[in-house]
């Protein structure tokens, strides 16, 4: 099969990422001795200063990854929860808003990136701080390559930080040119500053990582956080300016932490995933409901592969919006969910022509509750809005962000599956003398607190940011993942069962037109749902859109390479390391030998 580059394969290790740059840096690590764990955090960081429309340091990062000195995997949630003052009552009652704005203040976490990042090195890693942060250091201060994207999103709230974002502005609208370079001497010099702090205390290796933990949740950084949402009022999706809600003490509070992954099966593989705080189960539900169907029988670019995979996923999401939210804040039904009578039930629902109805399942007898018949409403309303210009992206702001991604094995068998998110340049005014700005992760919740995902204090955003991690026979076999938003669960799924069922190689898979549904809520501001709407890369034949349109999904076409931006790594029992990494938008590339 033609694909855009080849496999990457070799022993010694590999590295995929959505940036060459990101790629790049965690090859370099790996090769001056660093693992796995290193060269992620490497990779992570830099990806802050080359992807800024992407990610940031004020965003979020889940990671999975695989120990092979303890041959144990775990999930470090790097996702930040409301802070103390973000509640129903304030927002809906005291603010009169309805959703949770997708940009400024009102919307932000604890960030969540750093310590995540800090936390894996600590406990993995066998390099010193100061090593890792020295290549995105290197970039934010000499310059970093402008790939056309940045300047494309900033174009887009150009307006916005012109005339209400003035940090932004002074960051951001200084004549960046797509082939150019930019440096951010200010996140340069914050980074610097943490790595003073940190060898202050001393040569211990450890002790150094504590101490630029404390410098960002309990020091300097939370102090510029806390002072600037203070005196500072933001413009947002809401039309009207907000303080931030979040503070020091919110981040003193806070840090990452661990736990086990959440496991779901796939014929001979098993899929970790993180837990239901994330939306990672949506995709464990659209294996387990796919695996009852003869997928390898199936042309894998086919009409009939498209329609059982899209009804899959229609039911899992679903799913995901009835039942899916923090479990330390929501009684989650995830052992039932999961179990075998449940899936079968759910999969007798899936016939030949497309069910375009919004139907959550009822574990344990359960009465599922959404609010989906607000999102049509509100989905109609943004149609009609857009129809007549208002609300505008130029004079609200909201233009949305995507998301990196990282995988990384290395020759000792550790894995990294890492997808950094948040803290887009374009979610929230620039925090002086830090050179970077806050999240919007909290537009996630709904302002109804007996809902799965409905907003506490302290609860974690059900986020979309979903890397995957996957055992053969009980083996670390393969980490991948992907930017995308709702997609990320959806194209992960089509991966995985066009590589087990077809056996397809990592960069086949990729290569592959893919599809996406956007049947379900969305995640983001402001919440719509399209039911039925079914998109199509444009490389797909024209007869497998007219025949999906026959069975009754509303099917489009899009762009020709617009589906995806996976990237994967793979360990074989030969001890081969194989990568690939999405071609669309130039960006992506995997590295190894």
């Amino acid at each position: 099969m033609f694909t855009t580059r080849p496999e990457i394969a070799g022993t010694f290790g590999a590295v995929a990422s959505t940036h060459w740059i990101a790629s790049q840096v965690g090859m370099a690590v790996l090769e001056r001795g660093g693992n796995a764990f290193d060269a992620a955090a490497a990779a992570g960081f830099t990806l802050q200063v080359v992807e800024p429309h992407l990610n940031g340091p004020g965003g979020d990062c889940p990671i999975i990854l695989h120990s092979a000195k303890t041959g144990t995997q775990q999930v470090i949630c790097g996702q930040g929860p409301a802070p103390a003052a973000m509640t129903v009552q304030k927002l809906k009652g005291e603010l009169g808003l309805d959703l949770v704005p997708g940009t400024g203040f009102l919307c932000a976490p604890i960030p969540g990136a750093f310590d995540a990042w800090a936390l894996m090195l600590r406990d993995h890693g066998t390099w010193a701080l100061a090593d890792v942060l020295e290549y995105a250091i290197g970039y934010a201060a000499r310059g970093a390559h402008v790939v056309p994207r940045i300047c494309a999103t900033i174009e887009t709230v150009r307006p916005l930080f012109e005339t209400a974002w003035p940090t932004s502005a002074a960051l951001w609208l200084r004549g960046l040119t797509p082939g150019g370079t930019y440096t951010n001497p200010e996140l340069a010099e914050t980074y610097t500053r943490v790595i003073r702090e940190a060898e202050a205390v001393g040569a211990d290796r450890e002790a150094q990582i504590e101490a630029a933990r404390n410098a960002w949740y309990g020091g300097f950084v939370a102090e510029a956080i806390d002072r600037f949402g203070r005196e500072f009022a933001a413009l947002d999706t809401s039309g009207r300016r907000h303080h931030a809600l979040l503070t020091a003490d919110d981040m003193a509070g806070w840090r990452a932490t661990v736990e086990a992954p959440l496991a779901g099966q796939y014929r001979d593989r098993t899929v970790l995933k993180c837990g239901p705080w994330s939306q990672g189960p949506a995709m464990l539900l659209t294996l387990a409901l796919l695996e009852g169907f003869d997928v390898a029988g199936m042309d894998p670019v086919g009409t009939e592969f498209v329609h059982t995979v899209a009804e899959c996923m229609k039911l899992a999401f679903a799913d995901r919006e009835a039942w899916i939210g923090d479990p330390d804040f929501s009684d989650v039904p995830m052992a039932t969910l999961l179990s075998k009578a449940y899936t079968e039930g759910r999969r007798a629902l899936i016939g030949r022509e497309a069910n375009n109805e919004f139907r959550p399942g009822s574990p344990d007898g359960r009465a599922p509750r959404t609010d989906y018949a607000a999102a049509l409403r509100r989905a109609r309303e943004m149609a009609m809005a857009a129809g007549t210009g208002e609300p505008t992206v130029s004079r609200l702001g909201a233009s949305g962000g995507d998301t990196c991604h990282i995988d990384v094995i290395d020759r000792w068998g550790n894995m990294v599956s890492a997808t950094p998110s948040a803290g887009w340049l374009q979610s929230s005014p620039a925090i002086p003398g830090l050179g970077f700005c806050l999240g919007s992760r909290c537009q996630m919740f709904w302002l109804d607190e007996s809902l799965p995902n409905g907003l506490k204090p302290g609860k974690r955003p059900r986020t979309t940011l979903s890397p995957s991690l996957v055992l053969r026979d009980g083996t670390p076999w393969m980490s991948f993942g992907t930017p995308g938003g709702e997609q990320q669960d959806q194209w992960q799924s089509i991966m995985l069962a066009r590589m087990v069922d077809h056996r397809f190689g990592i960069q086949q898979a990729i290569d592959l037109p893919s599809f996406h549904s956007e049947h379900w809520i969305s995640s983001f501001w402001p919440r719509g749902a399209k039911p039925g709407k079914l998109v199509l890369e444009g490389r797909y034949a024209p007869e497998v859109l007219a025949e999906l349109q026959a069975r009754g999904h509303a099917a489009e076409m899009g762009g020709e390479w617009s589906e995806g931006r996976l990237t994967g790594a793979r360990l074989e029992p030969d001890g081969q390391i194989f990568a690939g990494a999405n071609p669309r938008g130039m960006q992506g590339y995997a590295v190894g030998r």
